[in-house]
């Protein structure tokens, strides 16, 4: 990792990131590279210490090291989805790809591969800070497609009229699709709207997104809805002609009944 630093002009002073890695010298060294940029951060050792550490204050982002600490670190990804859906970035052995399409199917956001240089980790950061943080008054009108609908002001998705858990990441994917209902949406452009990033060479976090969101929502043919995957071209969200004929108008209004830092982290 080499510690090129962005112009001081971009800081991020109310962002708070918390590193989990075992290794305190290579934490303690993101701590200070953070801190250049103008993050706010803080580490732990390990799963339980971060999960203590989440239990005390709130975190805009957690950034997991899966390069020492794999089993732990992956029991504590699938404890922070069971809690929430704060963003987590895993760094992971350049090669061992395989790591990050599991850490993806547990519901990280991203992964980046070490070593890195400082500028692709910011990136990389920015990247889902943003998308997790896109949401205001322009909001789009709920979006109801058969079965499913889509609150994009709510952040939130029912499948017949159950709520469903999704990471941000699965959450503008599926939302990408659905405004595009019945046509073909590109893995480039797919990447740029849900991860915010360009689509890079081997890269199948998309893949790995669309393959969590079938198994959420159920997907399969005999419930009308389907995300098809056509070679070469990208992925498309299919549903029946009535659906399509609601896609075409917001989703009802509800009725009036309401449906309802330091380093002392060591240890």
């Amino acid at each position: 990792m080499t510690a090129n630093k962005l112009p001081s002009s971009r800081v991020h002073s109310r962002l708070k990131i918390l590193i989990v890695d075992d290794d305190a010298q290579s934490a303690g060294m993101l701590v200070e590279i953070l801190a250049g940029e103008g993050f706010e951060s803080a580490y732990a050792l390990s799963g339980a210490a971060a999960l203590a550490r989440l239990s005390r204050r709130s975190f805009d982002l957690v950034i997991l090291d899966l390069v020492t600490g794999k089993t732990d670190g992956l029991e504590l990804l699938r404890c922070l989805r069971m809690q929430g859906s704060i963003p987590v970035l895993m760094l992971i052995a350049r090669g061992d790809e395989e790591d990050g399409i599991l850490g993806l199917e547990l519901g990280a956001d991203d992964y980046l591969s070490k070593p890195f240089r400082a500028r692709e980790l910011f990136a990389r950061m920015r990247a889902i800070l943003r998308r997790s943080d896109r949401k205001g008054p322009t909001e789009p009108a709920p979006l109801t497609l058969g079965a499913l609908t889509i609150d994009a002001a709510a952040r939130s998705a029912r499948m017949e009229g159950v709520p469903v858990r999704l990471t941000t990441a699965e959450f503008l994917l599926l939302e990408a699709l659905a405004r595009s209902a019945g046509r073909v949406q590109s893995r480039v452009t797919l990447t740029y709207q849900a991860l915010a990033r360009r689509l890079e060479p081997f890269d199948r976090s998309i893949d790995t997104h669309v393959s969590n969101i079938r198994r959420k929502l159920c997907l399969d043919p005999g419930r009308g809805i389907e995300i098809k995957s056509l070679r070469g071209h990208g992925y498309v969200l299919t549903v029946p002609r009535s659906g399509l004929e609601k896609h075409l108008r917001p989703a009802p209004e509800p009725r009036a009944r309401n449906l309802g830092l330091g380093r002392d982290s060591l240890g």
